[in-house]
């Protein structure tokens, strides 16, 4: 882990986002005003305008991720710490005593038990080995609902203070009958309850561990720096076995740290929060953060699904700032293990991304949080807009094939119009989009070259990774295409989503399963590549990566799901991550952990609540 040190240093706050800014307009009025000269000399249309206004928004949100990422190449190239921008030191200091106290909570809903208890205790016991755990309680914050799982976690409990023996002083369990404003909500419980008694709050996830050095270097940073309400690490996937799972977890630990560098530094004071894996002041969050009841009307109204986005923006609107440090390690979690449980939470970030449109608006946000507003909801609307843009683009491709003998069309006209074809221009805007799209892969190798090569296997399995890894997310990047605008549209015309537990462990995708969810796209590929091949041929080769990955959906989701394809590929040295080649003791001690769990828990009564004092937690609002 890269030396931090806790006092976060920023300076030329505006110079950094006139320089950020800047680059991306730059850029982005480069493509966009290459694609309106594509299109202006044979007289611009509807059709195409509306091609243009589409284009436009996809390429700049493209240009913004490209930017953050060539930033932060270079500020990692040159070791240059993003908030500071000082050279970062290879030596670490030594790390002081906390003085002040800290609760770890972990709010979990119907989760699977072995794994909450074994990844609660693993911290802990991380936290303990460092002599500091004094300063620490650690909650376990329940909102299970099935009732057998509810006892499964009693039992495990149990089972849980007994193998702590003194250390259990230092554990609380609480189960929440009523679950109401979900993870918002049991949270929110939790600082009415017991907020008072620290000065912050570590927020872990059902499958996040943190190391106990990762937990006082957050500590450190708010205690060091008295503006900072919340202090967001970058949390990196661990422990995947399937051939999906291990592509997301080699890729997250290839190229999150560089992203995350580069948003550091634009971002600076006023940072996301990605609801889980940070630190947060408890009595700024309690006074800031009480999420109100929207009340737009459908999908836009209700309750704040995402609320971790707008925690942020609430927070830094009270004038407290909010922080990611790019280069903290030891901070894991996992991720779904086969694409369609992927694109399943997805769906659910869907709906509270896009809810945050309704807040744009707000009153007093500060103007980088509403644009993390504009972005999240982006993300995934940009599927739509691109799926939208291929249509038009078949369209006009299929009308310039069709018209393109037809030179006089008006009565009585004296000359000809000769169709003009950009070919050149044409050529030069797709390659300078497939530069912005693979240039942060690169980057991205490129650091991991110069600094990290053994963390990934050597130089040659790096490469050979890195290839494979680029391939697979252009052939599954049509099908995330089709489910992100899927699940935009379901939004938009009211369809709500169920919350429910995320699935974690591995598992082998049913062909019945993976062709059901599959099909719809499948088949419109088939008939779409069909019809451009017979009427404008040169489009169908141009569209032949968006059709071979609709095509081929079912079979691709099917055998990514494959453990023995995972098995395989780690046997050959592909997709090998840092927390494989030198695995932390932490997680190591969590597989010890998790084997020794039989998963047969006594049926006893859930432990009595610790003493509190309940405060309430005012209400915002985002009114003029």
């Amino acid at each position: 882990m890269p030396a931090k040190q806790a006092e976060i240093s920023m300076s030329g706050i505006l110079g950094r986002r006139v320089l950020f800014f800047s680059l991306v307009f730059m850029l982005g009025g480069l493509g966009i005003g290459m694609m309106f000269e594509i299109l202006r000399p044979n007289g611009v249309t509807l059709l195409e305008i509306s091609l243009l206004l589409l284009f436009g928004i996809t390429f700049l949100w493209i240009v913004f991720a490209f930017t953050s990422g060539a930033i932060g190449f270079v500020l990692q190239l040159m070791r240059l710490d993003p908030l500071s921008l000082r050279r970062q030191s290879s030596v670490p200091s030594p790390e002081p005593r906390v003085a002040t106290r800290t609760a770890v909570i972990m709010p979990v809903y119907n989760e699977d038990t072995a794994r909450v208890i074994s990844g609660f205790e693993v911290s802990l016991r991380s936290l303990e080995a460092t002599g500091q755990l004094d300063a620490f309680d650690f909650y376990l914050l329940s909102d299970t609902q099935d009732a057998e799982l509810a006892r499964a976690e009693a039992g495990a409990w149990q089972q849980l203070c007994r193998r702590l023996g003194p250390l259990a002083a230092r554990v609380n369990y609480r189960r929440r009958t009523d679950n109401s404003g979900r993870k918002v909500g049991n949270v929110s419980d939790f600082c009415c309850r017991w907020g008072d008694k620290y000065e912050s709050m570590i927020v872990l996830d059902a499958d996040s561990v943190m190391t106990g050095e990762c937990m006082l270097s957050l500590v450190h940073a708010i205690e060091q720096n008295p503006n900072a309400a919340l202090v967001q690490t970058v949390p990196i996937p661990v422990r995947q076995h399937t051939m999906f799972g291990r592509f997301l977890q080699f890729a997250a630990d290839l190229y999150s740290p560089m992203l995350a560098t580069g948003l550091a530094f634009w971002q600076t004071d006023t940072a996301n929060y990605w609801g889980h894996n940070a630190i947060i002041r408890i009595e700024p969050f309690m006074q800031h953060c009480g999420l109100p009841e929207l009340t737009g009307r459908g999908p836009f109204g209700g309750e704040i699904l995402s609320h971790d986005f707008v925690e942020a923006a609430l927070l830094r609107r009270a004038g407290w700032s909010v922080v990611l440090l790019a280069d903290l390690r030891g901070s894991y979690e996992e991720v779904p293990s086969n694409l369609l449980d992927y694109a399943t939470r997805d769906r659910r970030w869907v709906q509270g991304n896009m809810q945050h449109l309704a807040l744009l608006t707000g009153s007093r946000l500060h103007g980088v949080s509403r644009l993390h507003f504009l972005l999240g909801a982006v993300a995934y609307g940009s599927s739509l807009l691109w799926l939208m843009m291929l249509a038009l683009s078949s369209i006009d491709a299929v009308v310039r094939a069709l018209s393109s003998n037809v030179f006089f069309t008006a009565g009585f006209q004296m000359f000809p119009n000769w169709p003009i074809a950009k070919t050149g221009l044409i050529f030069s805007l797709l390659s300078l989009t497939v530069a912005l799209l693979i240039l942060p892969k690169v980057f991205g190798v490129v650091i991991a070259l110069q600094q990290r090569r053994a963390q990934f296997g050597g130089t040659l399995r790096l490469l050979m990774g890195s290839l494979i890894e680029t391939v697979f997310a252009i052939l599954i990047a049509p099908l995330m295409m089709v489910f992100h605008a899927y699940f935009v549209v379901s939004v938009l015309i009211g369809h709500k989503v169920s919350w429910n537990a995320q699935a974690r462990e591995g598992r082998m995708v049913p062909w019945g399963e993976a062709f059901g969810h599959t099909f719809p796209a499948t088949l419109v590929a088939i008939i779409w590549g069909a019809l451009t091949y017979v009427l404008t041929p040169v489009f169908f080769w141009w569209m032949t990566p968006v059709l071979a990955g609709l095509v081929l959906a079912a079979p691709i989701v099917r055998y990514s799901s494959s453990l023995a394809l995972g098995e395989w590929l780690r046997n050959l040295g592909i997709f090998i991550a840092p927390s494989e080649a030198q695995e932390p003791k932490v997680l190591s001690d969590l597989g010890v952990t998790l084997s020794g769990q039989n998963e047969v828990y006594p049926d006893v009564p859930e432990p009595a609540l610790p003493a509190s004092r309940w405060r309430d937690m005012p209400i915002q609002s985002f009114a003029k």
